[in-house]
């Protein structure tokens, strides 16, 4: 086996997407991925974990989520679910 060629990872999808594990190159296929899978199986609601950080990985998820078809809308989470750690995805 070459060393060089990875091995697609298996994530769940269970309505919440933590990032911290993915590198931030990995994003731009994962989210829309991500959100298409969780539409297919009913799941309309995501959460995506980017923390709080600078900002940046932030900033790129909703920049991904503002270009989205599938998407109806995006918000901060609340106190409750990471705050402006994370990002409440509500899809079409």
């Amino acid at each position: 086996m070459d060393e060089d060629i990875l091995e697609p990872v298996e994530i769940k999808i269970d309505g919440t997407l933590d990032l911290h594990t993915f590198s931030p190159g990995e994003i731009k296929e994962l989210v829309p991925d991500y959100l298409a899978e969780c539409r297919k199986i009913g799941i309309m609601q995501v959460r995506i974990v980017h923390g709080k950080g600078k900002g940046i990985l932030r900033k790129s998820v909703h920049a991904i989520l503002s270009r989205s078809n599938i998407v109806k809308d995006f918000f901060l989470a609340g106190h409750d679910a990471g705050h402006w750690g994370a990002t409440i995805v509500r899809l079409k």
